[in-house]
């Protein structure tokens, strides 16, 4: 029988919104901070966290959209922030920053593999889906060891949570499109020693009164 004092609880959240997100733009290490809105959505799920869980310590990415969310479920639990750059967003390279819209009319075959497996997008200058979940995977691991028995909180972006959680459950590629979350929103994997990882919730946004949903 597994002892629940051996269990870790991962809680995944997703940045809140900014304006790349409202203006359809690939955000990638471009340093966007929050909008507005993302700033209400940060209060919202710090409220959230802070109602449903204790956390040992919240590390987020260095880029401010999730850092700014990050602080607010610092200052909503009083759990501790550190930054890690496996976290990270992907690097994109000259995608970064640029509306969707100009991407698909100036890369039609990089932006239709973008489409149907991202896995494979190869981009000069860039990082693959790949490189980001050996990276944020390693991470991962070593802070699921280190917290063992405990709770802790990991901010990141969409194109780190989803081949994380790929990586977590063994999923195959193509992947990315299967999984989806939304800003501000949070999931939960729990590990224990025997079993490692299991996804319990997905893309949890009921905190939350306004978010764009991005499929693209």
């Amino acid at each position: 029988m597994i002892s629940s004092q051996q269990k870790t609880t991962i809680i995944l959240i997703r940045h809140g919104e900014c304006e790349g997100n409202r203006e359809g733009l690939f955000r990638g290490r471009w340093d966007f901070p929050l909008n507005e809105n993302g700033k209400l959505q940060a209060q919202a799920i710090a409220k959230e966290i802070s109602a449903n869980f204790k956390l040992d310590r919240i590390y987020s990415s260095p880029l401010s959209r999730a850092l700014e969310t990050a602080r607010s479920i610092s200052k909503a639990t009083g759990a501790q922030i550190e930054i890690r750059n496996g976290f990270n967003n992907i690097s994109l390279g000259s995608w970064e920053g640029k509306p969707k819209k100009k991407i698909k009319e100036e890369f039609p075959e990089e932006w239709n593999i973008w489409l149907s497996n991202p896995e494979r997008l190869r981009l000069k200058g860039a990082e693959s889906i790949s490189d980001v979940q050996r990276r944020a995977f390693a991470n991962l691991n070593h802070l699921t060891k280190l917290h063992q028995g405990s709770t802790f909180a990991v901010v990141t972006h969409r194109a780190v949570l989803k081949p994380l959680i790929a990586g977590t459950l063994k999923i195959a590629e193509p992947y990315f499109w299967k999984i989806h979350v939304d800003t501000a929103s949070y999931s939960i994997l729990t590990h224990d020693p025997k079993r490692g990882y299991c996804l319990i919730l997905l893309n949890q946004t009921k905190h939350l009164d306004n978010f764009i949903s991005e499929w693209e």
